[in-house]
Order: C-alpha cells, then structure tokens, then sequence
C-alpha cells in the first residue's frame, strides 16, 4: 500500500490503516517500537508479557496493599 508522510505539529506522522491496525492489534495509543533496519523504517507493536498470578502476588506489599471496602449487605443470592 503506498501512502504519504504528514506533517504533525514539528513531526511526521504516517496513518496506519483501520485494517492493518486491526491485523496486529495496534489500537489508539498502543507501545510500538520503531526501528531503522537496512535503511527502512520498521514499526513493531510492543507486546506485554501476559503476568501469572503467582507474580502478581508478588508484587502485593504492606505499602501498596488495600484496607477492606464495606459495600453494604447482600442485595441478591450472595453467599456470605
């Protein structure tokens, strides 16, 4: 597909098409990494590691743990 370069306030901006966003991923404000190889412009997605949760417990400590929330009594088939 050939496109034009356009300017962006003091940058070049390139539109990615709805389609070839959609092919990988990319959506408003998504992590790319852009690099030059053998004198072309390649864009990649950044992709992030998918965590488990033994190392998302992990990351739970005395400073960023949460009190308890009061949300009131059943309203519903809760079991409690």
């Amino acid at each position: 597909m050939k496109t034009r370069v356009q300017k962006w306030g003091n940058s070049l901006a390139l539109r990615i098409p709805k389609f070839f966003a959609a092919e990988v991923g990319l959506q408003q404000d998504s992590p790319v990494d852009m690099s030059l190889v053998g004198g072309k412009l390649v864009v990649v997605p950044t992709v992030k590691p998918k965590l488990t949760l033994r190392q998302l417990l992990a990351q739970v400590t005395e400073d960023n743990l949460h009190n308890e929330v009061e949300t009131g009594p059943p309203v519903g088939s809760e079991a409690w």
